[in-house]
């Protein structure tokens, strides 16, 4: 396992408040990890200790198997908070300023700014872009020396259902294309569930969870609920199914209710129908992950 960052014991207090507690935290290459909390639940705070822009009170945190220091944060690109530009320069006027003190180049400018969307909007000054441009131009600035850990604080945040899609497909793209790591929050949970492939769930400064996108799948699982013409006869046809647990199959009146995947409805009803069943109804149920993050943080986000 190539672990990227990890956090041990990791705490930080201002004063009587403690932000982060004693946090245990492990992020692997080619995670897209996705830190889920409240406001002031401690997500920023935590993000603002790896960059090294605050120590901890207590605990240890390592960057790519190292003790964290300058040569490993090089390694690193953030938007943590709102991207800060000057507003009167173009958003190459505003790379190039980046650039010269991570002594990159003019063709790395345009290629970031390609990269992100923003090759073709020349000399329009930064003022004057949208906020989902400037979100785009915050992380070409962030991939100024190709890190391969990007750390992202809230990137879609007030972000019109356009720009969120865009940030979302930048993310996926850099992740498969570039191998980028990420760390990314986002109170837009739904919106994270399409691209985290782990999540960690901060409260009150306290880590209560790290699971894979893959095992709460499992662990949320769905059910299909059909109401068909003969229900023992359905439900007999359906425990025949191999990827069908018979254990999982119920019978309520005319509604069958089977465990399953809902990319497994068409297979289902077409069985049923070649033998014989008519279906009026079929509905998909489960928890889903938005649902289930805000039940473990007790509340709305």
């Amino acid at each position: 396992m190539d672990i990227v960052f990890k956090t041990e014991s990791l705490t930080r207090s201002f004063g009587k408040k403690v932000a982060v507690n004693s946090v245990n935290m492990t992020v692997e290459r080619g995670d897209i990890y996705g830190f889920i909390g409240k406001n002031g639940a401690g997500k920023t705070t935590l993000m603002k200790m790896a960059l090294g822009l605050i120590s901890p009170t207590s605990g240890t945190y390592e960057l790519f198997g190292e003790e964290a220091s300058v040569p490993q944060r090089r390694r690193i690109g953030s938007l943590v908070e709102m991207p800060v530009f000057y507003k009167n320069c173009s958003a190459y006027e505003n790379m190039k300023r980046y650039a010269i003190l991570c002594g990159c180049s003019d063709s790395e400018i345009h290629e970031k700014l390609d990269f992100v969307g923003l090759g073709g909007v020349g000399a329009k000054k930064a003022k004057n872009f949208s906020l989902g441009m400037k979100q785009r131009l915050g992380i070409a600035m962030a991939l100024l020396g190709d890190p391969e850990f990007l750390i992202l604080d809230e990137p879609v945040n007030g972000l019109d259902p356009e720009g969120i899609k865009q940030i979302r497909d930048l993310i996926l793209r850099l992740n498969r294309e570039k191998g980028v790591t990420f760390l990314v929050s986002s109170h837009l949970l739904d919106e994270l569930s399409k691209i985290a492939t782990k999540y960690g769930v901060i409260n009150n400064g306290v880590l209560i969870e790290e699971i894979r996108a893959d095992d709460l799948k499992q662990k949320l699982g769905t059910s299909l609920k059909i109401t068909v013409s003969d229900a023992q006869k359905a439900a007999d046809i359906i425990k025949s199914l191999e990827f069908v647990d018979p254990e999982q199959v119920s019978i309520d009146n005319n509604v069958v209710t089977v465990k399953a995947d809902a990319d497994r409805s068409g297979e289902i009803s077409s069985t049923l129908f070649e033998n014989g069943i008519i279906i009026s109804g079929l509905e998909t149920v489960g928890v889903d992950p938005e649902s289930y993050f805000i039940n473990k943080m007790g509340g709305a986000v």
